[in-house]
């Protein structure tokens, strides 16, 4: 698995997520563990332009940045989206739970090489409308997917952890040192 190429990413090339890649990351999320095996997560593929389309206006990019550098316009927007949606009735870990799909999604579609951005700044009520998600489900995390248009790499932290753009518009993302955040005994 390519991990240093598993970035988040916010412009996309407007070639369509194939729908077998779409299957199995939806088959792979379906088999992917979860606390108590409760299985309290459903989730809603958005795939057609026009609901895609629809999507956008209720998704916030790139909270680092101001939103004319962070936002991606029309021609370089999303192609399909997963949105994760949790049962009210779900055992407390179950956010956890929320965290290991949204991740066995991006790793998945990144196996062939479609770019994701995991966003949690999303009008949660108003995509909950649009995509009629069933009652006693609250929408907890959107995954926008699409094959990438810019580059985003891994650079040493220096003095800040904010990300920043080059004049390509092309992410930098500042990482901390293994050597200070793991300790073996």
């Amino acid at each position: 698995m390519d991990y240093q190429g598993m970035r988040t990413y916010r412009r996309f090339h407007q070639e369509p997520v194939p729908e077998a890649v779409l299957g199995e990351m939806m088959e792979n999320v379906r088999i992917a563990s979860c606390a108590k095996n409760d299985q309290p997560l459903i989730y809603t593929v958005v795939r057609s332009a026009e609901m895609v389309k629809a999507m956008q206006p209720l998704v916030k990019w790139a909270a680092a940045l101001p939103k004319e550098l962070g936002t991606p316009v029309e021609g370089e927007q999303p192609t399909a989206f997963v949105v994760i949606a949790k049962s009210e009735r779900a055992v407390p870990l179950s956010d956890i739970d929320v965290g290991i799909a949204v991740n066995t999604l991006a790793a998945t579609a990144w196996e062939h090489k479609v770019g994701s951005c995991i966003m949690a700044s999303i009008n949660a009520p108003k995509i909950q409308e649009l995509l009629a998600i069933p009652e006693g489900y609250k929408v907890r995390l959107v995954l926008a997917l699409g094959y990438p248009s810019h580059k985003s790499t891994v650079v040493e932290l220096k003095d800040s952890l904010d990300y920043y753009l080059d004049e390509e518009r092309n992410y930098y993302v500042p990482k901390r040192a293994l050597e200070d955040i793991v300790t073996y005994k």
